[in-house]
Parts: C-alpha cells; sequence; structure tokens
C-alpha cells in the first residue's frame, strides 16, 4: 500500500476529487493547509497598506491506495491540478505497512 499526499491550489480540489473518483480511488481524508516553496508568497495592499502573505493557502490531500492504483494516481492527479503555473504544488509518496478499519478490524488491502 501508499500513501499520496498532494497539496494543490484549492480551486482545483473538485476537479481532482471527481478525477480520482472516475478512476476507482473513492475515500481521501481533505486538510486546508498553508504554506509556500519557490513562490516565496505574494504581496497585497489593505486599506492602502501593502503586507507580505508568507503562507498561501494550500489544500492537502492525502489517499491510502494499493500498489497497483499508484501510478494512475499520480497521473490524475498531475494531470488535473495542473495550471501551468508557479505554485501548483507537490505530490509525496510513501508505504505504508498496515492499515486496519477500526469498525469492522479488517487488515490491508481490505481495510482501504
Amino acid at each position: 500500500m501508499k500513501k499520496i499526499e498532494a497539496i494543490i491550489k484549492p480551486f482545483k480540489l473538485d476537479e481532482v476529487k471527481e478525477a480520482l473518483s472516475k478512476i476507482g480511488i473513492n475515500g481521501m481524508t481533505v486538510l486546508d493547509s498553508k504554506g509556500f516553496g519557490r513562490q516565496k508568497g505574494h504581496t497585497e495592499l489593505y486599506r492602502g497598506a501593502e503586507y507580505i502573505v508568507d503562507f498561501i493557502p494550500k489544500i492537502k490531500i492525502e489517499i491510502v491506495i494499493d500498489d497497483k492504483l499508484l501510478k494512475k494516481a499520480i497521473d490524475t492527479i498531475q494531470k488535473t491540478a495542473n495550471t501551468g503555473k508557479i505554485g501548483d504544488g507537490k505530490i509525496f509518496v510513501t508505504s505504508i505497512e498496515e492499515a486496519i478499519r477500526i469498525r469492522t478490524g479488517e487488515k490491508g488491502n481490505n481495510a482501504i
């Protein structure tokens, strides 16, 4: 099993969710987050004063999937979340040793 953590622009969430659903991925965790990378934030004007916004709003999607779906899921997220502009986000993949469904006690792929 693998865990995909994708950090994307907030307005891309529904599009990514629908695309993942079409390839058979139904469960995900979504978190509001803030951060910056090479983009280094931006400046905004508020009541005549300019200030720097270091942390830009992002969405973090977490998905645990079977190894067989990994490439398809990564390709789907990358294609759907891409705007071609700086700040599109990142995708991280890690291995998951075990998954257990709390209600039934199912383990491994049956739990996801």
